[in-house]
C-alpha cells in the first residue's frame, strides 16, 4: 500500500490558505442558497482531486452506490429486502476499503504463511477512504434504522465529499448532519467563531505538532540513543499526535462553522483522563462512537453477560486497530487497549478510583506505551523502543544528543504539556467573566489571531516539517 500524502493540499499550506480557501469562500457566499451545496461540492472535488484526480471517480462511484442503496433500503425498510440491501451496501463500501487499503497486507501474510511469492499490487491508498467509507456506512445504516433517504444526490455527495472533514475526519454521522445539509444558517458571528477555531487548530498543528515531530525525527535519525532520549521521544510523540490530530479536527470544525455546519467535537482533553475507559471517551470521539453504535451494540454490547461483552470488546478493538493501518503493530495496538479495557471492567476501575494521582499516571503511561507501538515501523522496532525506556540492553542513561534536544525543545515540550490540559481555557474563561477582562479580550483576540496567522505563514514560507499524520489512514 502506497500513500499519496505528499500530493495532498494540506490545510496548513500556502496553496490552501491563500488560493483555494479564499476562492471557494467567495464563490460559496455569493452563491444563492439553492447553489451553495453545488458550489461546496465542486470545491470539495477540486480539493480532493489535488491529491489524485483518478480517485474522484472512486468516490463518485461510492456516492452513487450509496444513493441507490439508500433509496432501496428506504423503499423496502419494513421488509426482508431492506435488510438485504443494507448488508449489501455495507459490503460494497467495505470491499473498496479492503482492496485499496489491505490487499497487499493480506498478500504479504499469505506469502509468509504459505511460502509462496504472489506479487504485491502496490496500490496507492486513496486519500481519506477510511473516513468517507465509514460515513457511507453511517448513511445506509441510518436509513435502515429510520432516517429518510437522501433524494438529492448532490446533497448526499456533499455529505460524503465535504472538504473540511473529507480526508482526516472527524467522522460525521449522517443522522447528525442530515438537516444541516438541507438548511443551515450563516452569520458573521458564526463565521468569526469558525475563523477563531480554525486559527487555533492551525497553531496547534504548525507551532506545536510540527516542532514536536522534528524532535521525533531527530530521535529516529540519531545513532546515539539513550534512556533519556527514548523518554523524550515517547513524550514528544504523545504530544505530537495529539496536537496534529486535534489541530486538524479544530480546523475542520472551524471551517464547517464558517460554512454554517456544526460538526461534533472530536477531542476533549484526553490526557487528563483517570482511566483508559475515560481516555477513549475523550480521544477521537467520532471514531469511538462510530464503532460503539455500528459494531459494538449490534454485536450485543454488554447485554449478554461479561463473557460475550469481552468478546465484543476484543472484536471492536481489533477492528479499531486494523482501521488505522494495514500492519500488525496497529492490530496489536488495538488489542492492547482491549486488554486494558477488559481489566478495568473486571476490577481495575475500582482500584483506580482510590487515587486520582496514580490513576492519571497509570493512564498516561499506558497511553504512551500504546503510541510507541502505534508509531513503530514494525513490532520489532516497537519492542526495541519500549526496552529503551527501561534501559534494557547496552544503552546509556544520558547522551549528549539527548541533552541537546532536551534544551532545544524544552519550551515546546512545556507548552505542549500545558496545552493538553484545560488550563488555558479556564484562564481565558476567568478573564472573560470580568467586565473589564471581557472588553480587553474582545480587542485582543483579533490582534492575537492575526499575529498567529502571520507567524504561521512565516513558518510555511520557510518550508519546514509539515506532514499530517492521520492522512495516511
Amino acid at each position: 500500500m502506497l500513500s499519496q500524502e505528499n500530493n495532498i493540499m494540506l490545510f496548513s499550506s500556502i496553496s490552501f490558505l491563500y488560493y483555494f480557501l479564499p476562492i471557494i469562500m467567495v464563490l460559496y457566499f455569493i452563491a444563492p442558497k439553492r447553489l451553495k451545496n453545488p458550489v461546496l461540492l465542486l470545491g470539495s472535488l477540486v480539493f480532493y482531486a489535488w491529491g489524485e484526480p483518478k480517485y474522484v471517480f472512486l468516490m463518485g462511484s461510492s456516492v452513487l452506490l450509496g444513493y441507490v442503496f439508500g433509496r432501496l433500503i428506504e423503499k423496502y425498510r419494513k421488509k426482508r429486502a431492506g435488510r438485504f440491501f443494507c448488508i449489501v451496501s455495507v459490503l460494497f463500501s467495505l470491499s473498496f476499503l479492503l482492496y485499496f487499503k489491505y490487499a497487499d497486507f493480506f498478500l504479504e501474510n499469505f506469502n509468509a504463511v504459505t511460502g509462496l511469492s504472489v506479487p504485491l499490487l502496490y496500490i496507492v491508498l486513496p486519500i481519506g477512504i477510511s473516513f468517507y467509507t465509514f460515513q457511507l456506512i453511517s448513511y445506509t445504516v441510518d436509513v435502515y434504522r429510520g432516517e429518510r433517504a437522501q433524494t438529492n444526490i448532490i446533497s448526499l455527495a456533499v455529505y460524503i465529499a465535504m472538504f473540511p472533514q473529507l480526508v482526516a475526519g472527524p467522522i460525521v454521522r449522517y443522522s447528525y448532519i442530515a438537516g444541516q445539509i438541507e438548511t443551515r444558517e450563516h452569520s458573521w458571528d458564526r463565521a468569526a467563531e469558525g475563523i477563531c477555531r480554525f486559527v487555533i487548530g492551525m497553531a496547534k498543528k504548525i507551532l506545536l505538532a510540527n516542532q514536536l515531530g522534528e524532535l521525533c525525527s531527530a530521535f529516529r535519525a540519531s545513532g546515539e540513543k539513550s534512556v533519556l532520549f527514548y523518554w523524550l521521544y515517547a513524550v514528544a510523540f504523545m504530544l505530537h499526535i495529539y496536537f496534529d490530530f486535534s489541530g486538524y479536527s479544530d480546523m475542520a470544525i472551524g471551517l464547517g462553522r464558517i460554512l454554517g455546519f456544526r460538526f461534533q467535537e472530536n477531542f476533549n482533553y484526553p490526557y487528563i483522563s483517570a482511566s483508559i475507559t475515560e481516555f477513549w471517551r475523550r480521544w477521537h470521539i467520532s471514531l469511538g462512537t462510530w464503532f460503539r453504535d455500528y459494531v459494538y451494540i449490534p454485536l450485543g454490547g454488554n447485554r449478554s453477560g461479561k463473557g460475550r461483552q469481552f468478546v465484543n470488546i476484543l472484536i471492536v478493538w481489533m477492528l479499531t486497530g486494523f482501521w488505522h493501518g494495514a500492519a500488525w503493530n496497529f492490530i496489536i495496538w488495538g488489542l492492547f487497549f482491549s486488554l486494558l479495557l477488559m481489566a478495568e471492567k473486571l476490577w481495575l476501575l475500582k482500584a483506580l478510583e482510590k487515587s486520582r494521582v496514580l490513576s492519571r499516571i497509570y493512564t498516561l503511561f499506558f497511553v504512551m506505551i500504546s503510541f510507541i507501538i502505534f508509531n513503530a515501523r514494525d513490532l520489532g522496532q516497537a519492542f526495541s523502543d519500549i526496552r529503551g525506556l527501561f534501559g534494557i540492553g547496552e544503552i546509556s542513561l544520558v547522551s549528549a544528543e539527548a541533552l541537546y534536544c532536551l534544551k532545544s525543545f524544552a519550551i515546546v515540550l512545556l507548552m505542549g504539556i500545558v496545552g493538553v490540559t484545560p488550563a488555558a481555557r479556564k484562564l481565558v474563561g476567568c478573564i472573560s467573566d470580568r467586565p473589564t477582562g471581557g472588553r480587553i479580550l474582545n480587542v485582543a483576540k483579533p490582534v492575537i489571531l492575526a499575529g498567529l496567522w502571520l507567524v504561521m505563514t512565516a513558518y510555511l514560507v520557510d518550508g519546514s516539517f509539515n506532514p499530517f499524520l492521520y492522512f495516511r489512514f
